[in-house]
């Protein structure tokens, strides 16, 4: 059988079919002004001298969709260049033709520790955010705060060496082995969820009760307790007067009620039963009330975890795991936005 090689029109044909597939590539790149990013993307790479030597770089804004794309689906940075190659969904995605030469992996892991380098993630979470209030997605009926565990890969160390770790420095026999120590991963911690042990980072975020926007986030190891970073959290948003706030039992201290009633926050936070004081059946039904609109915020780590297969850190350190989980919030929030504006239109 004689083969023929695929025409302008055959390639329009597999485009339509995709489309006609709804395709959420191309529902998120018709959603998205991706215009919003490239000015952070380009002052990030304004210090670097450039040369007519060698291939020219790719564009910015067409790097930056590929690490949407291995966000979005998890991908390690060989598998990211494998899909780019194979997938028309992918090619289509980032706006290159079939003849291009696509990035590999190492252009791809180059161009991520330089936005790490420059910490340019939290600036585009950022301009995002900023473009969501212009577009009346804005936090006003209240603010949900929670902690998902991230976990990372496990560290194989003694208890001397676990013990000088915890201490926040590195054993001495490591020093003279630099790449013993690049692959050592002495930021993250332990921590129990569910009767488990948990070997990671955990993502604290707040979103807007409405829309289920991710609108203030912080990366921590994974021990430590959710209730400390809630000041943090609320500090980064824009919130109204007497604004709702809703978080877990775990926030639930003397601490954080004194510091919500100081800065003028209508504490939504569960009562906590004890072994000398049961719940009235008023502080019963207000748990449930309470219950019913922090159940939204687990619909954020189910999409993260489950449709984008965020279940594992693969980066060693905080720096490049606050980068990673950055990056992760702001495609969710790409999602979300897209979602949102589609059945706005419905």
């Amino acid at each position: 059988m004689e083969m023929t090689q695929p025409g302008f029109f055959d390639l329009s044909e597999r485009y339509l079919a995709l489309s006609e597939c709804n395709d959420p590539l191309e529902r998120l790149n018709g959603a998205i002004d991706w215009s919003l990013f490239q000015r952070d993307l380009q002052k990030a790479f304004k210090k670097i001298k450039k040369s007519a030597a060698g291939r020219k770089p790719f564009p910015r804004l067409l790097m930056f969709k590929v690490l949407v794309l291995q966000s979005l689906y998890n991908l390690s940075d060989a598998q990211t260049e494998f899909q780019l190659r194979d997938r028309l969904s992918f090619i289509r995605f980032v706006g290159l033709s079939l003849e291009d030469r696509v990035p590999d992996e190492k252009t791809i892991w180059a161009f991520r520790e330089h936005l790490i380098k420059t910490n340019t993630y939290e600036r585009l979470f950022n301009r995002f955010d900023a473009h969501l209030n212009r577009n009346g997605f804005c936090a006003a009926k209240g603010t949900i705060i929670d902690a998902s565990l991230m976990p990372a890969r496990i560290q194989r160390n003694n208890d001397d060496e676990t013990a000088v770790i915890k201490a926040g420095c590195v054993p001495n026999d490591w020093l003279e082995q630099p790449k013993k120590v690049a692959q050592k991963d002495i930021d993250a911690r332990w921590a129990m969820k569910d009767q488990r042990s948990i070997y990671g980072y955990k993502n604290h975020i707040g979103i807007d009760v409405e829309h289920k926007l991710i609108r203030a986030y912080e990366v921590t190891h994974a021990a430590l307790h959710d209730s400390l970073l809630l000041p943090a959290l609320m500090s980064q948003t824009q919130h109204q007067a007497h604004e709702s706030i809703y978080a877990d039992r775990a926030y639930q201290d003397h601490k954080t009620q004194r510091w919500l009633h100081q800065y003028g926050f209508a504490s939504r936070l569960p009562y906590r039963r004890t072994r000398k004081k049961t719940l009235s059946a008023e502080q019963i039904q207000f748990n449930k009330a309470v219950s019913k609109v922090r159940i939204r915020v687990e619909h954020v780590f189910a999409f993260i975890k489950q449709s984008m297969h965020q279940r594992i850190i693969r980066c060693i350190g905080l720096t490049r795991a606050r980068a990673k989980i950055s990056l992760v919030n702001l495609v969710y929030n790409l999602c979300r936005y897209e979602q949102l504006t589609r059945l706005h239109c419905a």
